[in-house]
């Protein structure tokens, strides 16, 4: 039976059970956060946290929960799952409103719930194959760098390279592509690691951060600068990075081999330092 936690106590998760009239249902009124988990441990956790406290600051939704009790309930509905190799899910809205009106009423109290998800990622065929990735237009809303549960743009995105034989979209906006539905995008080119930089119009990914100063540190120059999907269509290499993917090469996109189609050295050489990093600083 799978624990989920809701507003301070551990429940099955069939009962985790909220309003109605919660605000992230009704206004998508609301922030995500999803931390992987290796060896039953969790993997950067003080960086998820730290976004998880940006993006609700952003808009004004107070936690109910300090930073470190967060991460002990994480830590504790890990245990009671017997989860060794998998996500954590964590959701935070606005709460449950008398009405359904635009204007929370003061005072109402946030709702918090959290699930596992059991999901193999370290030994998996992407990570031994490359994955392809679609070009979409990015339809999303213009503060990007806030993690909100308003996720349409980006299912509609992850439909349609599905049905185009992709594991994976880039958004793109202006011919340069902004990142992943739920990734974080790089190409290799003679200059080093090419990523955008942060910004409004984009996430900044808690792994993808991770893999620049892995990059950094073995010696390998990252350079932060929108990259044209012409250019990534030319580039060495392309890869994707997320927690629920760690870094992923990507070996075609919209239909064309990148490189000589297969995963190339860079991208997994830092998969190999990720996952490293990974065991030796999850908590």
């Amino acid at each position: 039976m799978s624990i989920a936690y809701l507003n301070g106590r551990f429940v099955p998760l069939e009962q985790a059970q909220v309003s109605v009239l919660d605000r992230g249902f009704l206004f998508a009124d609301g922030i995500y956060e999803v931390a992987a988990v290796i060896d039953g441990r969790l993997v950067d956790s003080a960086s998820h946290l730290a976004r998880l406290e940006r993006s609700t600051g952003a808009i004004g939704i107070a936690l109910p929960l300090s930073l470190a009790e967060v991460e002990a309930a994480q830590k504790e509905l890990v245990a009671r799952n017997g989860l060794t190799e998998g996500l954590v899910y964590l959701q935070i809205t606005r709460g449950a409103d008398a009405t359904r009106d635009f204007l929370p009423s003061p005072g109402i109290a946030p709702t918090l719930v959290m699930f596992v998800q059991a999901k193999p990622f370290l030994d998996v065929p992407a990570a031994r194959n490359g994955i392809a990735v679609a070009t979409m237009p990015d339809l999303r809303w213009a503060r990007r760098d806030i993690k909100s549960v308003g996720l349409l743009a980006q299912a509609m995105a992850k439909r349609a390279a599905a049905e185009a034989g992709a594991q994976e979209a880039w958004m793109v906006e202006d011919g340069f592509v902004t990142e992943g539905a739920s990734s974080t995008a790089f190409i290799v080119t003679d200059e080093g690691i090419v990523t955008r930089p942060y910004s409004q119009a984009v996430l900044a990914g808690c792994t993808g951060a991770a893999l620049n100063a892995l990059a950094e540190e073995s010696g390998i120059a990252v350079i932060r600068r929108p990259f044209a999907v012409a250019e990534a269509l030319a580039a060495r290499e392309a890869f994707i990075a997320s927690a629920s993917t760690l870094c992923q090469s990507v070996v075609r996109i919209d239909g064309q081999a990148i490189g000589d189609g297969k995963p190339g050295p860079v991208a997994m050489r830092l998969r190999a330092l990720y996952i490293d990093f990974a065991r030796r600083t999850a908590v």
